[in-house]
């Protein structure tokens, strides 16, 4: 996954879990960050060079992921979840994770697609949930200085 740029500082982020070993085999192998420190109930990520940790929270799976969203809005057409993180990444890697999330079976919230087409911010973007209802966008630009486009 892509690397931390030098002109950013990296932010860090630290998100409810109820299944470790699901955020392992999510986080890790689903969509590929590297795993840096750890115990049992917690887990470092190298989240595109940010700190991303999934803590377990609770006893262990519960057999119901629980529901991070805390309500939506509207943009583009579509119902966005709120709250939600996600990396910024070119979009050949855009594509890639969104064929690697199609193969493992994921369920997107809303499907990869093209928003603002045409319009200032023009950008990939994708949403789904990760084992434990935590809502995850990751985004792409053609042309990176369309980020803070108005």
């Amino acid at each position: 996954m892509t690397a931390q740029p030098d002109s950013l500082v990296p932010f860090h982020l630290a998100i409810p879990v109820d299944d470790i070993d699901a955020a392992r085999e999510f986080y890790g192998k689903v969509l590929g960050f590297a795993e840096g420190r750890s115990d049992t109930k917690w887990i470092d990520w190298n989240f595109g060079g940010h700190q991303v940790v999934t803590h377990q929270v609770g006893d262990g799976p519960s057999g119901t992921p629980r529901d991070g969203v805390a309500g939506t809005n509207p943009v583009d057409g579509h119902q966005v979840p709120v709250p939600h993180f996600g990396l910024v990444l070119p979009v050949p890697e855009f594509q890639q994770l969104a064929e690697r999330l199609t193969a493992a079976g994921t369920e997107f919230v809303i499907e990869p697609y093209v928003r603002f087409q045409g319009e200032p911010g023009e950008q990939w973007t994708m949403f789904f949930l990760d084992p434990a209802g935590n809502a995850l966008e990751f985004k792409a630009f053609a042309d990176l200085g369309q980020l803070f486009a108005v």
